[in-house]
């Protein structure tokens, strides 16, 4: 019995993510002088373009 062709999960997700992680904004927003670890809120950044690899 062969597998159906929609149930092949092969690169699929190898696609670029449109929206980074929290930890990831937070370093990206930090290195743009956006965020202040000591004085902002993690909660509620804003988002950020990934970059394209």
């Amino acid at each position: 019995m062969s597998l159906d062709s929609s149930l092949k999960s092969k690169g699929k997700l190898d696609g670029v993510r449109s929206v980074m992680t929290r930890a990831e904004r937070m370093a990206k927003l930090t290195n743009d002088k956006r965020f202040d670890p000591k004085q902002d809120q993690v909660l509620g950044l804003p988002k950020t373009k990934s970059v394209e690899k």
